[in-house]
């Protein structure tokens, strides 16, 4: 072969690779970007979603929310603690053997005061290195639901960390930036290319990853785009210009469903929205009311849950697309019952009286904290409840602004009123009180404080009898719909956008497992 017909073969070889490799792009979007990536820093679902494509924990979930083996192949109980039996023969993204040290600073990076996954861990005194790949993690008692905890701790490695001074998790309410917020090496079946945040984020498949013979996923590259305006989210995926919308806006799923070549899926999600009410300081920060805090009296509380008209919501904003709920814990999770979970029905005449009880008839003014780019539709949520709390005299000012300004208004405790929504990955009750309820709570800014409840979250930890720990859970969630700290709104309805070309396994928690997903 002459060297002119030699480089024309390379060339039309190039080609062709280049043809079949951008057959096996999958690009997505949605409203907001991750945080960060930093897997240990905050524990937010699309944080999580960006980062579980190329971290990995040791146990993981299906996209049926069912409990498999990631970097741990099996684990076995304990009455003081768990053993892990590592994968094999497993590497990081630079090369680097993946071993249980990487498993003990994982855990002591994850239980630092900065990081937002500390309640999770939180009575796992010590992680034992058996051999290079095995592990016990000792706990304080028996814990009967520790894997269920686990499917979005990631692992990192340990000589990385250190070498680019990264051992400790990145301080995100504090506004930090380390080394770990743009770069990655992890396990998982996907590399980290490029990353801008807000504009563009490219993955590249792993070809070291242990599982790329054991999933049907046949992607090459990721590319995620946070697009935050919700019509031209729509426009792009109608254009063909991205594949998958994750939070297409309800209005124009009709319009996707009707479009040759597009699908809509749609699944009652893990995840509650609900309204905080910071009853845990003297004076609000944003009010006129001077001296008190109107949301420390469990009738104002009351009243701002019945004056909410949550039916609406869902008929008006939400296109039929929640269920209304009566607590921050949704279906299908461990604790949620039809009678924890009755509605605070809407009556307005009842609001007006308790608030006029409460001393409030003329009612009172504050600021209510709302993302803008977060949970379908948030800002059109809260205005609608700014306006119906207006008929019982609260008078709000609406700050809905970016997540990523949002979130750290909560943890660092500044936040009068705020819209916050939770997803449960435990599928136990214990997941939601530890963080939300709790005294000691890291999300709880509501300030609430009940012995009882604190009592039980510690109780739950290590309680072997289900039927005796059921009853806990339930014990709890009667003491907390008596005291009202906060103001559930409803479970939330995901709906995803997708190109017919893609197969994109759907579910309840909102997860993108490309791992499953199949370019056709």
């Amino acid at each position: 072969m002459t060297l002119t017909k030699l480089s024309t073969a390379v060339a039309a070889s190039l080609l062709l690779a280049g043809t079949a490799y951008a057959e096996n792009t999958f690009r997505w979007t949605s409203s907001g970007d991750a945080l960060t990536l930093d897997p240990h820093s905050q524990n937010e679902g699309p944080t999580i979603v960006m980062n579980g494509q190329m971290y990995e924990s040791l146990v993981t979930r299906d996209a049926d929310l069912v409990l498999q083996p990631e970097l741990a192949e099996s684990w076995e109980a304990a009455p003081d603690g768990w053993t892990f039996n590592l994968r094999k023969d497993v590497t990081f993204h630079d090369g680097s053997a993946f071993t249980a040290e990487d498993v003990v600073f994982s855990f002591e990076r994850a239980r630092d005061e900065a990081s937002d996954f500390k309640e999770q861990i939180k009575n796992v005194l010590e992680v034992q290195v058996i051999d290079d790949h095995t592990v016990k993690l000792m706990t304080d008692g028996p814990n009967p639901i520790l894997p269920n905890q686990l499917t979005s701790l990631f692992m990192i490695d340990k000589t990385w960390a250190e070498a680019n001074n990264v051992v400790k998790p990145q301080d995100f309410a504090g506004g930090e930036e380390n080394y770990a917020v743009r770069n990655v090496n992890g396990t998982g079946p996907f590399m980290l290319e490029s990353r801008a945040p807000d504009e563009l984020t490219v993955l590249k498949r792993n070809p070291s990853w242990w599982g790329n013979d054991q999933f049907p996923g046949n992607i090459d590259t990721i590319e995620y785009r946070p697009i935050g305006n919700a019509a031209t989210r729509v426009a792009a995926l109608l254009s063909d210009e991205v594949d998958f919308v994750l939070d297409p806006p309800l209005q124009d799923l009709k319009r996707i469903e009707a479009t040759d070549g597009l699908g809509v899926s749609t699944v009652a999600q893990i995840r509650t929205i609900f309204l905080g009410m910071d009853q845990g300081v003297d004076e609000l920060r944003s009010s006129s009311v001077k001296g008190k805090n109107p949301f420390q009296d469990v009738r104002v509380r009351e009243a701002l849950n019945l004056a909410i008209d949550k039916e609406a919501i869902k008929r008006v904003v939400m296109e039929g697309l929640s269920f209304p709920a009566g607590m921050i814990t949704s279906p299908g999770v461990l604790g949620n019952t039809d009678d924890q979970d009755a509605v605070f029905a809407f009556d307005l005449e009842r609001a007006k009286s308790l608030m006029a009880d409460a001393g409030y008839a003329d009612g009172f003014d504050v600021q209510l904290d709302c993302p803008n780019n977060r949970y379908n539709n948030d800002e059109k949520i809260c205005q609608a409840a700014v306006a119906m709390l207006a008929k019982i005299g609260v008078d709000i000012k609406l700050d809905a602004i970016p997540k990523a300004q949002h979130f750290p208004k909560i943890q660092n405790r500044v936040s009068d009123f705020y819209m916050l929504g939770w997803g449960v990955p435990t599928l136990d009750s214990h997941y939601v009180f530890s963080y939300l309820l709790d005294s000691e709570g890291s999300w709880n800014a509501a300030g609430y404080k009940n012995a009882t409840v604190d009592e039980i979250t510690a109780a739950i930890a290590t309680e072997t009898d289900i039927d005796k720990r059921t009853g806990m859970i339930d014990e709890a969630w009667s003491q907390v719909k008596q005291d009202i700290p906060y103001i559930p709104l409803h479970h939330q309805v995901i709906a995803w956008g997708i190109n017919d070309r893609f197969d994109v396994p759907q579910g309840s928690d909102d997860g993108l497992r490309p791992r499953y997903i199949v370019a056709k």
